[in-house]
């Protein structure tokens, strides 16, 4: 099932690149899929598509 908020839909992919995909994923020790959308992330941050994330989001302290 997808994670709330995401959308879920059927992927038709060449199981060579899958494969690399697979390979790419178990080296940076995510899934498959966190590995896709990682890559297209990535891609559309380089054609200026994206705005970029930032890279330690302020989190907000609980009250106490």
């Amino acid at each position: 099932m997808a994670s709330p908020g995401k959308k879920a839909f059927p992927l038709r992919i060449d199981p060579e690149l899958w494969a690399e995909i697979e390979r790419l994923a178990a080296q940076d020790l995510r899934s498959a899929n966190a590995e896709v959308e990682f890559l297209l992330r990535e891609a559309l941050a380089r054609r200026g598509r994206l705005p970029a994330r930032p890279a330690n989001p302020v989190r907000k302290e609980k009250p106490t």
